[in-house]
């Protein structure tokens, strides 16, 4: 039983950066922009939460730090596809590319180098519980701030005149534009707030997750968070479980891999990426399904007056 209990834990944290920057990738593509470079934004997310946690010892500026380099590089990104109207595709991809050397070259200096792990309180008395307090109630900070953003995001999308107007513009800018809301404002901001997300997420497994820097460490969660908004279906709870389920399958591959099971080590990493495949082909025999849920827009530009 505390076997189950430590790898449910494990499954919580795992899944989190993947929920958050899942999180912020899906307020981005409510508003209509695709962002394809949340790989290369979490990469330089955690060389700069690393930088900064190592030269400060603060755990908290790190995390800041990550968010900030995240939010940087999504206003750079959302000015060149919300004003100056370049292809959402090519530019996600090359922000991507970007950030994959930017972070290598910046962070050759922090490889071999740690952060002192820091002791996670968890929640009072409730930590303390058989079962239940080692599984939900040891966890870091930001895995609870996960899931308090997924509530949060989900509320402000389906219960305010805010998130109404971001799914207005997610559907039909031009209208939205019609009835006098900055569409472009409005887009701009929504991917600053994905990419201070995304930051955070990319801080996270570099500061908390792994206490270290290693080239490449996001290893594709980026794209696996993007994957999750179309598993979801765009809505929040089901992205928060999505992240969950691949979290879960990645400590499953370490579990059995402790356990002794006889399977190749190759094969084992790339079960999470294998599951990502299979759950996109089983969503895709569906078009319409995606139709109805997917944001009329997206991936669209809007030329204001046009």
């Amino acid at each position: 039983m505390n076997e189950f209990a430590l790898l449910v834990a494990a499954t919580l944290a795992a899944g989190t950066p993947l929920a958050i920057a899942g999180i912020g990738l899906l307020v981005n593509e409510r508003a209509g922009v695709l962002n394809l470079g949340a790989e290369g934004m979490m990469l330089v997310a955690a060389v700069a939460g690393f930088a900064t946690g190592y030269a400060t010892g603060s755990e908290v500026a790190a995390l800041a730090a990550g968010a900030l380099a995240g939010a940087v590089i999504a206003a750079i990104y959302g000015w060149l596809v919300i004003w100056l109207n370049t292809n959402q595709y090519a530019t996600g991809l090359a922000v991507s590319l970007f950030g994959s050397g930017f972070s290598a070259f910046v962070g050759l200096g922090l490889v071999g180098k740690k952060l002192e792990e820091t002791e996670v309180a968890g929640v009072p008395l409730l930590r303390d519980l058989p079962v239940l307090g080692v599984a939900l109630f040891r966890q870091h900070p930001v895995v609870y701030l996960a899931m308090a953003l997924t509530g949060g995001v989900a509320f402000f999308l389906h219960r305010t005149r805010s998130g109404l107007v971001l799914r207005a513009i997610g559907e039909s800018p031009v209208s939205a534009h019609a009835l006098g809301y900055p569409v472009r404002r409005i887009r701009l901001a929504a991917v600053v707030v994905g990419g201070t997300l995304c930051g955070v997420a990319g801080a996270y497994l570099s500061v908390v997750y792994t206490p270290l820097w290693v080239e490449g460490m996001v290893a594709g969660r980026g794209w696996i968070a993007l994957a999750l908004t179309t598993f979801a279906t765009w809505r929040p709870t089901r992205l928060l479980l999505g992240a969950y389920l691949f979290g879960g399958v990645t400590m499953l591959q370490l579990d059995l891999q402790a356990s002794g099971v006889q399977v190749a080590p190759q094969f084992m990493s790339m079960l999470p990426y294998l599951a990502t495949v299979v759950v996109l082909v089983l969503i895709s025999r569906n078009p319409l399904w995606i139709r109805l849920n997917m944001p009329a827009s997206l991936g669209k530009t809007f030329f204001p007056g046009s």
